[in-house]
């Protein structure tokens, strides 16, 4: 008997190896598939970190703007913008070859299913269009944040993908972006900041305290997302080897070494250590090291972890000071960490660790030109096509709240819900069609 289960055991082994298609290596698959689901643990991990930093009457809506990227964004990606990016083109675009998913099977692309290498980059779709709207929440429509995000996903994010990692002019000339230093962190920072200036301020900016409401919903997402960026990063060596193992040691050492380097800013200049500050402060190293995760050596990780803190601290004190209502700070910590991250990566990369190339400090001074080539042109497209998408947008639906609406709060106003309910009916919202009330029978009303 036991002869028989152990034969049955080594069959279906053998059947399952032999399920895999050729050139599709079984842990690389493992590994993919679980950095696949942590990317995707990314989005509602920062609805978190999004929705406890506003008040508590947005807090469902700025929610529900990551969670509406899950679905509008993912299913742009599947339908058209993987090809976009990833489809064989030109230096600028990929072709329709791959749009509705066609020939994207379980060929093997790289050591990985094609099937599965499409979700891993759809995942980074997502969660770089749900990064941007921290810049416009407590003050966007729903209806035209969902038309927005869907266009955004593929005329924006898809191409610049394409730049850098699709076969496109940046990866030509030898850019280095790891992981969406400039495909993620840049875009969303620059198109969160454009937003910010077509929106306009909300209507108490700069004459209340504009306060988080839950600030352990922040650092929950804050750790959610450090959980997730090792899926992230790791991940985004395609495979499970040496590779994977730096970006995901460097993923844990950056943004410690961004911590330590926050909190002593903070106790230096006010004698307090903020958990606002530190939450963005681990946020900011993951965006700082993902342009440079597969690039450079553990001890270079730590320092640009800690250099990474600086220009995004001082950034994130000046911007308050000013008309400009970058509601969550979504420039500060993604757009400028993201170019201290790139421009470093320009620097710091060490061929002796990745064998791909060497940096300014190592040798290769062209690098750093080259890197501050991407980051000039991840800026410029994402600045010049959000904002043509929100006026596109802005002809079909009005894109901002009413002030009405805003005082009331868009958890009501845009989904007919409230994240705290004070009683039974705190708030109760009747459309002009609704039917008048029922008097009581038998009794006067």
């Amino acid at each position: 008997m036991r002869a028989h289960k152990t034969l049955w055991m080594l069959t279906a082994i053998g059947l399952s190896g032999a399920a895999l298609a050729e050139g599709v290596d079984g842990a690389a698959t493992a590994w993919m598939l679980v950095s696949t689901a942590l990317v995707l643990l990314m989005t509602p991990a920062l609805a978190f970190f999004y929705g406890g930093l506003v008040r508590s009457k947005n807090a469902l809506n700025t929610m529900m703007m990551s969670f509406a990227a899950l679905g509008f964004v993912g299913v742009g990606w599947a339908l058209l913008g993987y090809s976009l990016a990833f489809g064989e083109g030109g230096l600028w675009l990929g072709g329709l070859g791959h749009a509705l998913l066609k020939g994207v099977g379980l060929e093997a692309k790289g050591e990985i299913p094609h099937l599965l290498f499409m979700a891993f980059q759809g995942t980074f779709a997502i969660i770089t269009a749900a990064l941007l709207t921290g810049g416009m929440v407590e003050r966007m429509r729903f209806p035209a944040l969902l038309l927005f995000l869907t266009l955004w996903g593929v005329l924006v994010y898809a191409p610049l993908a394409h730049w850098v990692w699709g076969g496109g002019f940046l990866g030509a000339l030898g850019a280095l972006d790891f992981a969406g230093g400039t495909v993620v962190h840049i875009n969303a920072g620059v198109a969160a900041l454009v937003g910010a200036l077509v929106l306009g301020a909300r209507k108490d900016y700069g004459r209340q305290a504009l306060l988080p409401h839950h600030v352990p919903f922040t650092l929950l997402g804050a750790a959610l997302l450090w959980f997730g960026w090792f899926g992230f990063n790791g991940g985004s060596a395609l495979a499970s080897g040496e590779l994977a193992a730096l970006a995901f040691v460097n993923t844990m050492l950056a943004p410690a070494a961004t911590l330590v380097a926050w909190a002593l800013l903070d106790l230096l200049r006010t004698g307090k250590v903020t958990a606002v500050g530190l939450a963005t402060a681990i946020v900011v190293g993951l965006v700082a090291i993902t342009p440079a995760a597969g690039f450079v050596s553990p001890l270079s990780a730590l320092v640009l972890g800690a250099v990474s803190a600086f220009p995004s601290y001082f950034f994130l004190l000046w911007r308050p000071k000013t008309k400009l209502d970058d509601s969550l700070d979504v420039f500060g910590a993604h757009g400028i960490a993201g170019i201290t991250g790139a421009l470093l990566t320009g620097l710091l990369a060490e061929k002796a660790w990745n064998g791909v190339a060497d940096g300014l400090l190592f040798g290769n001074a062209a690098q750093l030109g080259v890197q501050a080539l991407a980051v000039a042109a991840a800026v410029a497209y994402s600045a010049l096509g959000t904002f043509f998408l929100l006026k596109l947008v802005g002809l079909f639906t009005p894109l901002r709240a009413s002030p009405k609406e805003e005082g009331l709060g868009l958890d009501v106003t845009q989904h007919g819900e409230e994240a705290y309910a004070a009683g039974e009916g705190a708030v109760l919202v009747l459309s002009e069609s609704a039917p008048p009330a029922l008097k009581p029978m038998g009794g006067k009303a």
